[in-house]
């Protein structure tokens, strides 16, 4: 009987095959694996392992990790979410609320979220993923799971390249911010008033002794104790409006993971208020579509992939925010029926961006594995470092996710007290045959469910192996007709889809197209891959 495409993928000859000059190859083991953005916090999950830790142990230290090896992503003030397989699929949402006493007086007369600012923070939630994930997985000591960090946060690391990167793109934004608000975040992480450069030693205390509180006290120094009254403190005192009751009400939520079957495969993602929806309402549109009939680098593959997640976006856009807010059901948006209605929009040319038919009623992602459990994992600042704000003696600055709220008045993603935004940051999985495949992810803002949709193609309709899924080339959708492409391309591709109305621009500027890793099984074999676009390593045991 002929095999799955993902089958295919999996086997040994096709895993040594990268069709386009990757200079990485997957790795594989049979007892553990990690990957992250970065080998410092790779290693940190590994070192977990060694210890006799499991994979949910090794995740967490790699997401603390992370906040001190690559703050221009993520920190200390940033949101989490988690997909764990145990024998089944769990869902971790740790995003949090804007504060309760936000006022909605200065939204008024804006056009759009402000991305720098009090505005801005929503209450962190990272913090409470760790200790919620650890309380029912764990089994190491907590504060073994910080040791890596503080090693890294205390004694120092050199600043990776493409951290030093996205921290020299960061000068002009936030070295030009004025007031109070932002002097402690300028003086930590532009100090001499300029970044660090790559393979410059950058310490940070005050990030290792807020990281040993929250370790000696298990994750509650953060909600309950001294470091939610220094938050609140300084937001009073530079114009802000979080309380030490929005710290000591906030907790992670286990939340009932969403799905959708493609070609056989299951694709798990989280439900709203996250846009990993946008991936699955998509990839039902696809499902139509023999890509398989066509190359990889073909004008038709690309074209029916960037329309299909342009009409997915019509609805994410227009639906998609805190589930308590939304006039529509994550049911309704995954319906097979209402797939079909939208693929039926899909001509030969491009469309512009079309608006919902469903009638009205900064990122570091990384991945875990051991025999028993598989973890996906993203934790994210939103854009860039966040809000621009630190709070002083602390290390901790505060993300700016509330910038993912609209200020359009009745829209259900509008701005409010007490709310959550919409989220892009999205953990993925795939299964099948109820049997777990792995964990998958890319971050990077509005290109994360573009580039799962790239990424479950690659394996499922062309048996790419997981390192050469994510080293392909891909697209990013921007707006209206525009599309952002990725060289080395198949020159035709580009005109090809002009030709069919797409807007198209060409950039080598890999921050454009995500950042991916994966942890697949097959067998008893892990195999784990992390893509060029980041400093990042994939290692197993």
């Amino acid at each position: 009987m002929k095999s799955h495409p993902l089958e295919r993928a999996l086997m040994s000859d096709t895993l040594t095959q990268y069709p386009y000059g990757s200079h990485r190859r997957v790795v594989m083991g049979a007892q553990g694996a990690v990957v992250t953005s970065q080998p410092l916090a790779t290693l940190a999950g590994m070192e977990m392992l060694w210890a006799g830790g499991n994979a949910v142990d090794a995740a967490i230290a790699m997401a603390i990790a992370l906040t001190v090896v690559e703050p221009t992503s993520n920190g200390i003030g940033s949101d989490a979410f988690a997909l764990v397989w145990d024998g089944q699929m769990h869902g971790l949402n740790g995003s949090g609320k804007s504060p309760h006493q936000l006022p909605l007086e200065p939204f008024a007369n804006l056009p759009q979220m402000p991305h720098t600012g009090w505005l801005t923070p929503t209450v962190p939630g990272a913090v409470s993923a760790w200790q919620s994930l650890w309380k029912r997985w764990g089994t190491l000591p907590f504060v073994q799971l910080f040791e890596p960090a503080l090693r890294y946060a205390e004694q120092g690391f050199p600043v990776s390249p493409e951290v030093a990167r996205a921290w020299k793109r960061a000068e002009r934004i936030f070295l030009s911010l004025a007031g109070d608000a932002f002097s402690p975040f300028q003086e930590v992480f532009f100090a001499g008033g300029r970044s660090p450069r790559a393979g410059e030693i950058w310490r940070s205390p005050n990030h290792a002794k807020t990281l040993r509180a929250i370790a000696e006290s298990e994750g509650d120094a953060f909600y309950q104790g001294d470091l939610a009254v220094a938050i609140a403190h300084f937001a009073t005192a530079t114009g802000g409006y979080f309380t030490p009751e929005d710290f000591a009400t906030h907790q992670a939520e286990w939340v009932e993971p969403i799905s959708t079957t493609y070609r056989g495969v299951t694709v798990w993602e989280l439900p709203p208020n996250t846009q990993g929806i946008a991936a699955l309402m998509a990839l039902n549109i696809l499902e139509g579509f023999e890509l398989s009939q066509y190359p990889r680098d073909s004008i038709e593959s690309y074209h029916v992939q960037i329309e299909a997640m342009k009409l997915a976006y019509g609805d994410v856009r227009r639906h998609v925010s805190d589930p308590r807010f939304m006039d529509v059901t994550p049911e309704a948006l995954l319906s097979k029926a209402y797939a079909a209605k939208r693929r039926a929009l899909i001509d030969h040319t491009a469309i512009p961006f079309p608006t919902s038919g469903m009638a009205t009623g900064g990122t570091v992602y990384l991945a875990a594995a051991d025999p028993e459990l598989m973890v996906s994992f993203i934790q994210s600042n939103y854009d860039g470092f966040g809000s621009g704000i630190l709070v002083p003696e602390t290390g901790i600055a505060l993300h700016n996710r509330g910038a993912g709220f609209s200020t359009q008045a009745g829209h259900p993603n509008q701005v409010a007290a007490g709310k959550r935004p919409y989220h892009t940051i999205i953990p993925g999985f795939l299964s099948y045959k109820h049997q777990p495949i792995g964990a998958f992810g890319v971050m990077g803002g509005a290109m994360q469910p573009q580039g799962h949709l790239q990424v479950v193609v690659n394996l499922v309709d062309y048996g790419m192996n997981p390192q050469a899924a994510l080293d392909a080339p891909r697209w990013q959708w921007m707006e209206k007709n525009r599309v952002l492409l990725e060289p080395p391309l198949v020159p035709t591709i580009a005109t090809g889809l002009s030709d069919r109305a797409h807007h198209i621009q060409l950039t080598a500027e890999p921050s454009a197209f995500g950042r991916g890793q994966i942890i697949v099984r097959s067998g008893e074999t892990l195999i784990a891959a992390s893509e060029p676009r980041a400093d990042g390593i994939a290692l197993a045991r």
